[in-house]
């Protein structure tokens, strides 16, 4: 009989260890995720999009990850732009004014620019700042904000005023983040490697 009981207890440990190891990489709600109260339903809203801000210094460092993130989950990343504030708001307009002359999200190249130009030093005057905007533009030969058809102001106000419901619906009130399927929102603080914070978004697209 004892020398039955030994390997049961072996195996009956080793079966608590592989489960423990197996949990430790599955994300957990209110660690690496929460669910979003209001799922959004918006068939402009990418499976996986990344809310941000231009003005967000985070969110300027995140883009040189956006890359590995997506390379890793295996999905593309699109972009939603956080209107929470007043200056998010103006923000915004210059992100999609980008994005609505291109017909798609910006590559990591114009959204380098665009996050250097709208956080430009503090001493900056505006009219500097403005120029700055529109060089940027004025490069990729798209046209600046400030030079829109009325045509395309409409078609930019109602863009925005679609993603300020959005922004307001989510309660999401801290970027950068990704929301996935419209359900669920990371946690970008409970991942330590973007390798970690793509595992998640895998997790969450077959959820």
């Amino acid at each position: 009989m004892k020398l039955l009981i030994k390997p049961l207890f072996i195996v009956f440990f080793s079966a608590l260890f592989l489960l423990a190891c197996s949990d430790q990489t599955v994300p957990q709600e209110g660690q690496q995720y929460t669910a979003i109260a209001k799922p959004l339903e918006d068939k402009t809203l990418a499976p996986v999009s990344e809310v941000f801000s231009l003005t967000c210094g985070h969110c300027r460092n995140m883009e040189h990850f956006l890359g590995q993130i997506s390379e890793e989950a295996g999905t593309d990343i699109g972009k939603m732009h956080i209107t929470f504030n007043d200056s998010a708001q103006a923000a915004a307009l210059i992100y999609y004014a980008a994005e609505m002359q291109l017909g798609t999200t910006p590559d990591s190249a114009f959204m380098d620019e665009l996050f250097a130009a709208v956080q430009m030093p503090s001493d900056s005057s505006e009219t500097e700042k403005t120029q700055a905007i529109k060089n940027v533009f004025k490069a990729r030969e798209l046209i600046s904000p400030d030079q829109l058809s009325q045509q395309q102001n409409d078609d930019l106000r109602h863009k925005v005023a679609n993603i300020e419901r959005l922004s307001t619906q989510s309660g999401i009130n801290a970027v950068p983040t990704f929301i996935v399927n419209g359900r669920y929102q990371v946690i970008v603080g409970g991942h330590k490697t973007p390798k970690q914070i793509a595992n998640t978004i895998r997790y969450l697209l077959k959820k």
